[in-house]
């Protein structure tokens, strides 16, 4: 069976916590987009015909180190995705799952 791409989004509501909203892309149909309104606030948004995925700066204010961190941490993850598929296309697969990088 051919695997078929779709984009998962869950809500989680639970009483005295925090609302966790996650949003899978599985797709090759993902948009990406970046922009900055008025010069000062920069945005990364990543959309499909089911959700839309938006970062832009703490409190939606000024550019502060916590948002370069923030951003260095995105450009390096997106680096780790793009050489994984680019490796990947190349050479065949039997692995069982995905192994996490985060730590890396």
């Amino acid at each position: 069976m051919p695997h078929q791409p779709y984009t998962y989004v869950t809500v989680s509501l639970r009483p005295d916590k925090a609302p966790r909203v996650g949003v899978s892309f599985n797709t090759h149909d993902v948009r990406v987009c970046t922009l900055t309104t008025g010069g000062t606030r920069p945005y990364l948004d990543l959309t499909t015909r089911e959700a839309n995925v938006s970062i832009s700066t703490s409190g939606a204010g000024p550019v502060t180190d916590q948002d370069v961190t923030l951003a260095r941490e995105i450009f390096n993850a997106a680096a780790r995705y793009l050489a994984d598929c680019e490796r990947l296309n190349t050479t065949p697969t039997t692995s069982t799952g995905p192994v996490d990088q985060t730590a890396t």
